[in-house]
């Protein structure tokens, strides 16, 4: 067969194949999703630029990005003026006892938290027979059963009993020194070493994310710094981090500083500093050379980062406002002790004392008018919520000193209180720094029910919402692309969470959609029980927990487990 007519015979053959392609491309229906978000501003958590275009969901996975031209779906919403983004992490939550009484997390859910991570210093597990008891005996508004022992089972307890938000977990460092020792203020044996290390271990096998210290209350602040190098060492062997409330966050917050540096380093482990801040006014200055030390061991090589809430004040017991021989033993112990004449006499002499022993949480507020209560368990003292200890002190004609052991005494808890001891400039630069995320530092509430009974910060139902609406839109301290990466993939690359914190193909469907323009906490220490307003719609794997800016009433809240886990993968 001569040339031209190979040429054309094979002419002929290609342009028979382009028609059948076209004419098969011209069969294949487009893709079908069970949902997709159309048109909005997508912020992917990368920190890099948005960009205008599609998400599309099937299941609890995230399956295609960017213009989706004709594909369909179940639901198709309008998102068009909007940012679409990751679902924001909660770094320290106090959802403990809350998501047990109301699954449906409205106070985060309506700022866009789709991950609460729980643990800070003391865990709901592991749990021996006298630590259940105490639980249940220091309850306070929140009634519930102990229906768990190990910290897994309490994550498992949560998401078979239904909540919106996932959720996660640390061990608390105090966890295991309370189940081997109590609340004994000496050194464990090594025998009772190894105990608290079995029990870190397995933990996380069991998922937690790691080790958390709070070196400010009891038990905790019995621990030495070896003992939570040995735990940290148990946490690295499962890729887990070390994240603490330091041991002091006011006149020698440096030295703190140098202990969890040291920890990492000798146990060769990731550290966080949970609410990085410097307590009490003439510790401000601190806060640069703190900044100093963290960047320094950072060029280093180690991998240091931190969280912060997004306000001026902090919220605790008012218990910390004594010294801690008080509370060796227990709380029960410290009642006993704080209603004794003597030892009421030396509690009320070292509250008025500076000490470089403890961080006194009587003398940093600076006056009894910056320390103001917010939630009793006692019914005959709740008309004192939202009053200061001067005004209280006032009202009983008692010292400040004296009317604090009063109401401990009286109330039989903790009390919970606010401290006005940091500042705003100190605030604004925390949330600039591009190694730290966000947290509330508190329980996730609606203003109704039991949750009316006391109280809470403000960072409740505002944290989140605070960065976008304060430090974005109005002040500037922010691009919205970095907020966004800040408020969720920074915290889940930080403690390995597997596919969230980011939008990409093969991610779980956390997604958040909210007016950048509207956005905004309401919240107040005066009243605090309000929404955010601004989040339009919030996915949790997939499934519509916001629509239109209301609660839809799902749960699909999954534990999640970090990267020491030995089950079954997600």
């Amino acid at each position: 067969m001569s040339a031209p007519r190979i040429e054309h015979r094979l002419a002929v053959i290609a342009f028979i194949a382009f028609i059948a392609t076209v004419g098969l491309t011209a069969c294949t229906p487009p893709p079908s999703y069970d949902l997709i978000l159309r048109g909005g501003t997508v912020y992917d958590g990368s920190g890099t630029a948005p960009y205008v275009g599609d998400v599309a969901i099937d299941d609890d996975t995230i399956v295609a990005l960017g213009n989706i031209g004709k594909a369909t779906a179940g639901v198709e919403i309008d998102v068009a003026g909007l940012a679409v983004a990751p679902g924001f992490v909660n770094m320290m939550s106090w959802a403990n006892e809350s998501l047990i009484e109301d699954g449906r997390s409205q106070s985060d859910i309506r700022q866009g938290v789709t991950l609460e991570i729980m643990g800070e210093g003391n865990s709901m597990g592991p749990l021996n027979d006298a630590m259940k008891e105490q639980m249940v005996s220091l309850q306070t508004d929140i009634r519930y059963d102990v229906e768990w022992t190990t910290l897994a089972e309490y994550l498992e307890f949560l998401e078979l009993r239904g909540i919106s938000p996932n959720v996660a977990s640390f061990i608390g460092a105090a966890t295991p020194r309370e189940y081997v020792i109590g609340y004994e203020d000496r050194p464990p044996t090594a025998e009772e070493l190894d105990q608290m290390r079995a029990l870190v271990r397995q933990a996380m096998q069991e998922g937690a994310l790691g080790v958390a210290s709070s070196l400010m209350y009891p038990p905790g602040l019995f621990a030495d710094t070896d003992e939570l190098i040995e735990l940290s060492k148990v946490a690295a062997e499962y890729d887990g981090m070390y994240i603490s409330h330091m041991r002091d966050e006011g006149a020698h917050m440096i030295e703190a500083i140098d202990e969890l540096l040291t920890i990492a380093r000798v146990a060769n482990i990731r550290a966080e500093i949970y609410h990085l801040k410097s307590s009490g006014q003439p510790n401000w200055h601190l806060f640069d050379k703190a900044i100093e030390m963290v960047e320094d061991a950072r060029a280093e090589g180690l991998q240091i980062t931190a969280d912060v809430y997004t306000y001026p004040a902090g919220g605790t017991g008012l218990n910390v406002t004594v010294p801690p021989w008080v509370q060796e033993g227990g709380f029960e112990a410290s009642l006993e002790r704080m209603s004794d004449p003597i030892l009421r006499e030396q509690i009320i002499r070292e509250m008025n004392t500076p000490s470089d022993e403890w961080e006194n949480m009587f003398l940093m507020p600076g006056t009894p008018d910056n320390i103001l209560l917010v939630g009793f368990k006692n019914d005959a003292l709740k008309p004192l919520t939202g009053k200061t200890v001067a005004e209280v002190a006032a009202m009983r004609g008692t010292s400040p000193e004296e009317t604090i052991l009063d109401l401990i005494v009286e109330d039989g808890s903790r009390i919970s209180t606010v401290y006005f001891t940091q500042s705003e400039d100190i605030v604004r630069r925390a949330v600039s720094l591009p190694w730290v995320s966000f947290n509330s530092d508190e329980a996730s509430l609606a203003p109704e029910g039991v949750f009316l009974q006391s109280n809470p910060h403000p960072r409740a139902y505002g944290s989140f919402a605070r960065v976008l609406a304060k430090f974005v839109r109005e002040e500037e301290v922010l691009t919205l692309q970095e907020a966004i990466r800040k408020l969720a993939a920074l915290p889940a690359q930080t403690m390995k969470i597997d596919r969230r914190g980011e939008l990409k193909e093969g991610y779980y469907a956390d997604v958040v959609v909210f007016n950048p323009d509207t956005i905004q906490d309401h919240a107040t220490f005066v009243e605090p029980h309000q929404y955010a307003t601004g989040m339009i719609h919030v996915f949790v794997n997939g499934e519509q927990v916001l629509k239109d800016g209301e609660h839809t009433g799902a749960m699909p809240g999954r534990a999640v487990r970090g990267p020491g886990w030995t089950g079954n993968k997600q």
